[in-house]
């Protein structure tokens, strides 16, 4: 018989070996599976410091079984921008994404996102409900802003919810119910809304899915506007319980105008007490709603057991304003808004039931998922694995977080950019030319007290200022945006 060619003798060694050190990462050992929940528009509503009438008993299981960051903050607090920095690795400056209408592919066509880095890997990649940006809630029900290499299979329910919005309460009629503090205590069971239906979804893919390696993404909508649930979650929180945020007279006066949302013109959008109570309830519903079709994939996935082999991840794609300065929703640099809830639960080699306070980013997610899955973080991305996190939450650990948000300015765009370190924020909005703020997160953790033109503090703006400006833009970009979409 004829000898092989060396190289080709080579190459074969090489691709067994490549091989066998592939099924060597998926041995019993190492969590093959991966669910990736996604909600919309929660604040921090699963600290310590929570209002205590607030009950998400399975969001606090799922805490219990692996790691709470308690410190993670967004890019960028806007839903479309914040989700392609997730799904991308990539800050906003690389994706060029401020609106909510700009593909991440037109300024990066070559991305490769996290879930499309699964498929690369031949797993069963799929997704239900809201990851990348949708329009809440006319875009319900279709593909919205999708990208569609990053999916084998997408499904897109549409509840009840989408087809009862004549009957939402909008106490700001001049506002769509998309961006007012609106509401709906529905009829109906919790599978007639569209987050029931995507659970119940989620449900059917993990029976499908649980012989083979997988990537399931759940978005859910809530509790995004308007809030609507069922109408047994409203009455879990009657309005004589709801309390809202006490804001210390004059809170603003220290803050540039600059620093002030677009979206919300006057302090609590002028609205009484009742009203904002009203929504507060239905916001409270709303996040409860959702804890229980959270509670329903899981649930699943422990009685299929899959459990011992699946990486959960959750997240918010930002935070939330209720009250906090007389501001509601999102849009600001303020911690209530640049900070989100992220649990990441590990089966192998992780803390459990745990809360980090270290400073982490959300384009340190796609990073983790691929350090505990495949061993291995892509070069490309801007964030960096929280695996040593997970093994031990209090490790040394000195990387700040760095969040940004255009606005459209009144004709002249501003851009905000933030550095938050383990004791301070420092924000400045145009390059410093339409203010600056600098809090003590150790002595004023509601950031209610500007220190910035603090002369025994000029050592640090300066220090963070050097920071900011190293990492990320600072002013107005040049790539194309929408002023009406931002």
């Amino acid at each position: 018989m004829k000898a092989a060619h060396p190289q080709l003798a080579l190459t074969v060694l090489l691709l067994i070996f490549t091989r066998v050190s592939y099924c060597d990462a998926q041995d019993e050992s190492t969590p093959r599976n991966v669910l990736f929940i996604a909600v919309d528009d929660l604040g921090n509503v699963l600290d310590e410091d929570r209002p205590a009438i607030i009950k998400t008993p399975h969001l606090d299981e799922l805490k219990q079984r692996g790691t709470f960051f308690q410190r993670a903050y967004c890019q960028i607090p806007l839903c479309n921008p914040s989700r392609a920095s997730v799904m991308t690795g990539k800050r906003p400056d690389a994706t060029t994404v401020w609106d909510l209408d700009r593909h991440f592919r037109d300024q990066i066509p070559e991305a490769v996102t996290l879930s499309q880095m699964f498929r690369q890997h031949e797993y069963q990649v799929a997704r239900v409900g809201k990851i990348y940006h949708y329009n809440v809630p006319k875009g319900i029900g279709t593909n919205g802003l999708d990208d569609e290499p990053s999916w084998d299979h997408v499904i897109n329910p549409s509840g009840r919810d989408v087809t009862e919005e004549k009957l939402i309460t909008n106490p700001t009629p001049w506002k769509p119910v998309s961006a007012a503090m609106s509401w709906l205590a529905a009829e109906g069971a919790d599978e007639e809304q569209t987050d029931g239906m995507i659970a119940t979804e989620a449900v059917g893919l993990l029976n499908q899915y649980q012989e083979a390696p997988f990537f399931l993404a759940v978005g859910f909508f809530r509790p995004h506007t308007p809030y609507v649930a069922p109408k047994k979650y409203f009455e879990m929180y009657p309005l004589q319980d709801i309390k809202l945020t006490t804001v210390p007279e004059g809170d603003r006066d220290d803050i540039p105008a600059a620093a002030i949302p677009h979206n919300i013109p006057k302090p609590d959008y002028d609205l009484d007490e009742t009203t904002l109570k009203k929504s507060l309830q239905a916001y409270y519903a709303s996040v409860s709603f959702v804890d229980v079709q959270v509670g329903r994939v899981i649930q699943e996935l422990d009685r299929l057991k899959l459990t011992d082999k699946t990486v959960i991840v959750f997240w918010s794609d930002h935070g939330y304003h209720l009250g906090e300065h007389h501001l509601w929703q999102k849009r600001t640099l303020y911690d209530e808004s640049a900070r989100a809830p992220v649990i990441i639960a590990s089966p192998h080699g992780a803390s459990q039931g745990v809360t980090c306070k270290r400073v982490v980013e959300f384009i340190d997610i796609y990073p983790t998922v691929t350090d505990l899955v495949f061993g291995d973080v892509p070069q490309t991305l801007d964030g960096r694995s929280l695996v040593p996190l997970l093994n031990k939450p209090d490790a040394k650990w000195n990387h700040p977080a760095f969040t940004q948000i255009l606005r459209p300015g009144d004709g002249k765009p501003v851009m905000g950019s933030a550095v938050t370190t383990g004791r301070y924020r420092y924000i400045e909005w145009n390059g410093g030319k339409e203010g600056r703020e600098l809090f003590d997160h150790r002595t004023d953790p509601e950031e209610h007290h500007n220190l910035v033109d603090s002369p025994e503090h000029q050592d640090v703006v300066n220090r963070l200022k050097k920071q900011l400006h190293k990492h990320v833009s600072t002013e107005v970009p040049q790539t194309p945006f929408n002023p009406k979409r931002l």
